[in-house]
């Protein structure tokens, strides 16, 4: 499903990082980058896909890749 309000993405980590994973709630940005996930800014774990612990659902709002954009155009 496409939003127009959102970037969406995934992060599959190794199936034995499944345990680390918490499976009763989303993890803050401190815990998803404490297990080597590396992002840009503004990005939210949003979704547990409970089939498959091991793959995080990741969002952000689109503005955020326009503010960074136009932060890059520069004068």
């Amino acid at each position: 499903m496409v939003s127009r309000r959102h970037n969406s993405t995934h992060v599959i980590l190794p199936k034995r990082m499944a345990t680390l994973v918490p499976r009763n709630r989303l993890m803050s940005e401190d815990e998803w980058r404490a297990l080597g996930v590396q992002q840009s800014v503004g990005w939210v774990h949003y979704m547990i896909h409970r089939p498959e612990p091991h793959i995080l659902l990741f969002r952000r709002p689109l503005k955020c890749n326009q503010q960074k954009d136009n932060a890059n155009d520069g004068p």
